[in-house]
């Protein structure tokens, strides 16, 4: 039972796999300003999402220097995985640039999901710091600490003192006990 079980999910991770592999002819790529549009709205939709589940989350995003909000990030894998999506800088409301988001896990694995991910830079150096170079990784730019939620459902301010905070939004909820370590993120020519 256990092996037929474990072939159904191979087989389903395969085909999900192989379906973001094929090509078509004479397909459009998305314009410019299609892809920032979808981008935009994404961070909106998400940021709104967190407000309304996270007490306090609002005011600390207010806070923020930076958020750069990245509001459907890919996982998929079998035994080796990986992790993909865009995203948007905005400094005092306004966009400042794009970003992708990459990362890649090697272990026992299998299946696909999607998260939001939003990163708070709360001070004007680490802004700066992720800013002014040619590709950050987290754990290793930067350290980031991921915000923890109360019983209460409000941010526990003793731990959301960090220079770059993180809210990691599953269709589940917040997410809590994520390691965002080895996470490169880059600056996309859009």
């Amino acid at each position: 039972m256990l092996k037929r079980t474990f072939a159904v999910l191979t087989l389903a991770c395969a085909g999900l796999a192989m379906s973001g592999c094929t090509t078509t002819t004479g397909a459009a790529k998305p314009s410019s300003s299609a892809v920032k549009t979808e981008i935009e709205q994404g961070a909106y939709n998400t940021l709104e999402r967190l407000y309304k589940e996270v007490k306090g989350s609002r005011e600390l995003v207010q806070k923020a220097n930076g958020v750069l909000v990245f509001p459907n990030v890919v996982a998929a894998g079998l035994v080796v995985g990986g992790e993909y999506g865009k995203g948007v800088l905005r400094t005092g409301g306004q966009t400042a640039d794009y970003y992708s988001v990459a990362s890649l896990s090697v272990g026992f694995q299998a299946g696909a999901q999607s998260k939001a991910v939003v990163l708070l830079f709360m001070s004007r150096e680490a802004l700066d710091k992720f800013r002014n170079g040619k590709g950050w990784t987290a754990g290793v730019d930067g350290s980031v600490a991921l915000i923890k939620v109360g019983a209460n459902g409000e941010i526990d301010t003793n731990t959301a003192n960090n220079p770059v905070q993180a809210f990691v939004l599953t269709n589940a909820g917040l997410m809590a006990n994520l390691n965002l370590e080895g996470t490169k993120i880059s600056k996309l020519d859009l």
